[in-house]
This record gives C-alpha cells, structure tokens and sequence, in this order.
C-alpha cells in the first residue's frame, strides 16, 4: 500500500526556515543530494503547497539547462520535470504541466490520490504538512538535521491537539554532518 512521506530538513534547534524565510544553512552536498534524488525518484508524485511548488517551478523544470548545473543537481532537474505533482492551493488558478490543482484538504481526495498512485507520495511544504499532520495523514517522517542551531526562525513541528507516537525506521548519518531520522506514525489497531 502506497504511503504519504514528508521529507524535511530542520536546524538542531527544530526550524526549517531561518528567521527571513532563510535556508542558505541547509547542508546539501554531492552524497547528500543523490540521496534524496534515489528514493525521490521511486516516488509517485510531489504534493506541495502553493509556495513550495512555485519556489520549485521557478527553478528546478529547467536547471539542467544551465552548464553549471551538473551530477545530482542536473540530475533532479529530470526527477521534477518528470514526476506527478498535486498542488494544494486557495489562490492559484492554473498550474504547469505535469500537476494537478488541488483547493482544499479533503482527507477522502487525499487517501485516493495516495492509493492511486504509481509508489508513495511526498509531501511538502509547512502549512500543507501542518493540514495533513491534523488529519492523521503523515504515514512516514523524514527528517534530515543538519549541523547548525539557528537561535530563531519558523519551528517545523506547531502545537498539537493530541500526542502521536512514532516508531524509529532508520538512521543515517552523512560525510557532512546531516542526520537522517526516518520515523513511520503509529496508529492505534
């Protein structure tokens, strides 16, 4: 059965952006990155908010293009332009090619989507996984620390209305510091 995995790369102190909407301090090297573009590409879709697909759109459909662009980045430029996306947005009216707009969560959409799906989708953006967070959607948590404390900025995880328990998959640590904490949700049943 097809699972919905966020994947989320977060400051040791628990922010994913810095305080101006900043992520300059990601860590993504060469081994970092061919690990996400290797188990990006057996996804079956991106689901992505509004702001995280336009972020997207605006650069990964053509980067392969640019000369500098090379290995694992040229590399995802093909993985992107290639796989489903489902946008979840109230404010746009179109998307580009390849995606599918979506306006509300509605958590029946969402589970048929997942089941009909070629492999397991991805989920991304804060507010969109903060909505599927609160409807029991997450199945699986990536979570990639990487070796810095920003001090202030936007907190990944918001205040919750119940506990949710997890149980550990994986862990990974990379050359350059990042640590993979891979967690699937634990549901009562």
């Amino acid at each position: 059965m097809n699972r919905i995995v966020t994947s989320v790369s977060l400051s040791l102190d628990g922010f994913f952006e810095g305080p101006d909407q900043d992520i300059d301090w990601h860590t993504v090297d060469e081994e970092v990155h061919q690990h996400f573009n290797d188990y990006l590409r057996t996804m079956g879709g991106f689901v992505e908010g509004r702001v995280t697909y336009q972020l997207m759109e605006e650069f990964w459909p053509t980067a392969d293009q640019d000369p500098a662009s090379e290995g694992p980045m040229a590399e995802f430029a093909g993985i992107w332009r290639n796989m489903p996306k489902f946008v979840f947005s109230r404010t746009l009216e179109s998307v580009g090619p390849g995606a599918t707009l979506l306006h509300e969560v509605d958590p029946e959409q969402v589970r048929s989507l997942r089941d009909a799906a070629s492999g397991d989708l991805v989920v991304g953006g804060a507010d969109l996984l903060e909505s599927f967070r609160r409807f029991d959607l997450i199945d699986e948590y990536r979570i990639y620390i990487h070796p810095v404390i920003l001090g202030q900025g936007r907190p990944f995880f918001r205040d919750a209305e119940e506990r949710q328990m997890l149980r550990l998959l994986e862990t990974r640590t990379f050359g350059n510091g990042v640590v993979l904490l891979r967690y699937e949700t634990v549901r009562a049943g």
